[in-house]
């Protein structure tokens, strides 16, 4: 139900619409996304990770999949994030989170035929962490811009060990365009604790559809 929850927030704020249902394409088997990539021949699994999207090419056109951890998603199932936000489950919401946004920005990407990169898909992924936060925190408070989000999305982080150096590149250049982007978003809509909500929403539709190497300039300009 959570993952569901997220895919209609993204959907609404970017006015995407949703043809698939998120959880027709979940794996929670970590041995079923090891198998997977074996016959797809997308290298090692990499078992400690509790988030992962999975595309190939098919005879159709792409397979996709997205891996969550069982134990994570049972998790949230106890400490919903929709009924409260809280430094308990937050971890856990931000990589459910991740997952639902790469699932529903790859979907939407290929079903325009259109390509999609890892580092525009990291990209919106953090992006799209810190946009639903302040409008979920807003919504369970008193309405008022949670000023606090940018601070605990951006400035504490930490990558897993073992990571490849172009993966640390790639997760590193994402996180420090999303973190100056969103920045811009509070400068600019954000007045004395109240945001102008539908221009906000006017431009993150417009930063959505913008291609790869057009995000990227566009956020760090």
């Amino acid at each position: 139900m959570v993952l569901r929850q997220l895919q209609s927030l993204l959907g609404r704020v970017y006015d995407v619409p949703s043809h698939y249902d998120v959880y027709d394409f979940l794996v929670t088997d970590r041995l079923a996304v090891a198998a997977l990539k074996q016959r797809d021949d997308q290298g090692a699994d990499q078992g400690a990770t509790e988030e992962e999207l999975l595309l190939a090419e098919t005879a159709d056109g792409a397979g996709v999949s997205l891996y969550l951890d069982e134990r994570l998603l049972k998790r949230l199932e106890t400490a919903d994030p929709f009924g409260a936000l809280t430094e308990k489950n937050l971890a856990d919401y931000c990589t459910a989170l991740e997952g639902v946004s790469h699932f529903v920005y790859s979907t939407w990407r290929l079903g325009s035929d259109a390509p999609v990169s890892l580092l525009e898909l990291e990209t919106q992924a953090e992006v799209d962490k810190f946009v639903a936060t302040i409008f979920l925190v807003a919504d369970q408070t008193d309405g008022s811009y949670p000023a606090q989000v940018h601070a605990r999305l951006f400035d504490r982080v930490s990558y897993k060990a073992g990571l490849a150096p172009d993966e640390v590149h790639r997760y590193r250049t994402a996180h420090r365009s999303a973190a100056g982007y969103c920045r811009k978003l509070e400068r600019r809509f954000v007045n004395r604790g109240q945001v102008r909500i539908e221009a906000m929403v006017r431009e993150l539709r417009k930063f959505y559809r913008l291609g790869s190497a057009a995000k990227l300039h566009y956020a760090t300009a």
